[in-house]
């Protein structure tokens, strides 16, 4: 008898944010994303982007290690590959209406030496 296979349609999300969420043993001297807050930044992205309306269109996942550990909790948001370092809860409202619906990078929040950018900070506004 042939297996039958059933797809289910592949989203399309206009954005992904990748949260690192990673976890060491306390005293690690690389520090952990989860112990600076990964996992509570994560939640609250997911909160904010469903209250907007726009959980299905940018999707938030939490990430390994992403190999920032000393930037604090790491987030990198694709297509554009725009990493944020030292992110809390209460950089979140600024990201999410910044970056993730009004395309302008957060700068104050940008990780140094970002060369695959070419400069640039403005990636294209997403319809609420």
């Amino acid at each position: 008898m042939p297996r039958v296979v059933r797809f289910c349609e592949v989203p399309g999300f206009k954005r992904h944010v990748f949260v690192c969420t990673n976890e060491r043993p306390e005293g690690h001297p690389k520090g952990s994303c989860k112990a600076r807050g990964g996992v509570e930044v994560r939640d609250e992205l997911k909160l904010q982007l469903k209250t907007i309306g726009l959980s299905k269109t940018i999707r938030a996942n939490n990430a390994g290690c992403l190999d920032q550990c000393e930037q604090g909790v790491t987030v990198v948001v694709y297509p554009e590959q725009v990493w944020y370092g030292h992110v809390t809860v209460a950089d979140l409202p600024e990201i999410v209406e910044k970056h993730l619906v009004g395309g302008e990078a957060v700068e104050r929040l940008m990780l140094p030496d970002q060369p695959h950018l070419n400069g640039q900070r403005s990636f294209g506004k997403i319809e609420k």
